[in-house]
């Protein structure tokens, strides 16, 4: 793959958060972003040198905007299949709409994972009742009931501790098949970013330790407070993952560490990830810039950290009340997304928290660094 020129037009298709960062990390290597997006004035459309507004299906919409850019790539999965295809007829697309066919379903992705040899926690199909029953005897209770597709942010699941809520939960949760899964005897998440170029380069950041609340990611602490030798396994599972793939871009893995040590893969995210963004203040060359170096053929450089590092997602409109809070206390590297509506649940922007190489301190060093953002010790987390 020869290496695309400057001013050259990478198009984006999605017009959220990712979009917008991967805007920037394109303008910064010299070249212009073309974005496809439902929203005239979301994120990504307010920095980038162009905008096709249209649906991700919209073949005519998908046609002026292959036919305005150099090259191809996506920021988040739930797009249309379909429209990446017609657009991989007219120019190159990376990652491939095969591996985001494999991203999107999540049977389809557990699949390619188990066949590929990468460790994971049981789970089952369950296309009626009957399967629901036979996944609740295998598994035992509790366990994860989950959709196949669309699910994100703990939506599109449930968790089932008894026999009486298989049946509700058939019901609520759509579209059918769903997969079960196992539950894991948890000790942590963590999650690898990998990057892969046409020339089969392969660069992973350090693995990072994420929390959640309420189903969302809340927290990522760089590295991750596990093992070197299962850091080590962390970064080697991913990058196998991406040559199985031969994966162009950069991808998400999050994995699931039991208590033995043992680490299993949970998903895949082939474009940049919320667990990858303290990388843009703690490292010379961040997730954004290393994906758009591995779709438009340069060279990765190597994925090294100057800095320890937490990232704190800022939620809804509780989180965005302290942004003058946030704005008025040093250290605090925030990094707004440009949405006009702060609804619950939504992400609005993050901020990233700085510490020495190899200094990242305990809990309360933590909280006490998020100053206003810091999680009262009563909170619920998951």
């Amino acid at each position: 793959m020869k290496p695309l020129s400057p001013n050259a037009v990478l198009g984006i298709v999605g017009g959220g958060q990712l979009g917008r960062m991967s805007a920037v990390a394109a303008a910064r290597l010299g070249f212009r972003a073309h974005i496809l997006t439902t929203e005239a004035d979301g994120p990504a459309a307010q920095v980038a040198h162009a905008v096709t507004v249209g649906a991700y299906d919209d073949h005519d919409a998908l046609r002026r905007f292959a036919n305005a850019v150099d090259i191809v790539t996506f920021e988040f999965e739930n797009i249309s299949a379909d429209g990446l295809d017609l657009l991989s007829s007219l120019r190159p697309v990376h990652p491939s709409g095969h591996i985001l066919r494999i991203s999107q379903d999540r049977i389809a992705e557990k699949t390619f994972l188990h066949d590929a040899g990468i460790p994971l926690a049981p789970f089952h199909l369950v296309k009626s009742e009957s399967d629901l029953q036979v996944a609740a005897d295998a598994l035992g209770y509790p366990f994860i009931l989950k959709t196949t597709r669309l699910g994100y942010d703990g939506k599109g699941q449930a968790r089932l501790h008894a026999p009486e809520d298989l049946a509700p939960a058939f019901a609520r949760l759509s579209p059918h098949p769903l997969v079960a899964e196992g539950m894991v005897d948890f000790a942590c998440e963590v999650s690898v970013m990998v990057a892969r170029n046409a020339a089969g380069e392969v660069v992973t950041f350090d693995a990072t330790e994420n929390r959640h609340r309420n189903g969302i990611l809340d927290l990522s602490l760089a590295p991750a407070r596990i093992p070197a030798e299962l850091a080590t396994r962390a970064r080697g599972l991913a990058t196998d993952i991406a040559c199985a793939l031969d994966l162009i871009g950069i991808m998400g893995v999050e994995m699931f560490v039991d208590r033995d040590g043992g680490l299993l893969v949970n998903e895949i995210a082939p474009r940049p990830h919320n667990s990858g963004h303290w990388t843009m203040n703690a490292c010379p060359v961040d997730q954004f810039e290393m994906h758009v170096r591995a779709v438009t053929g340069l060279p990765l450089p190597p994925a090294t950290r100057h800095s320890d590092a937490v990232m704190k997602n800022l939620i809804g409109p509780d989180d965005m009340a302290l942004w003058p809070q946030v704005m008025a206390t040093p250290g605090l590297l925030a990094h707004h997304y440009g949405k006009a509506q702060a609804r619950p649940g939504r992400k609005m922007g993050h901020v990233n928290v700085l510490f020495p190489h190899g200094g990242l301190p305990g809990e309360f060093g933590v909280q006490d660094a998020l100053g206003p953002l810091a999680t009262p010790a009563d909170a619920s987390a998951e």
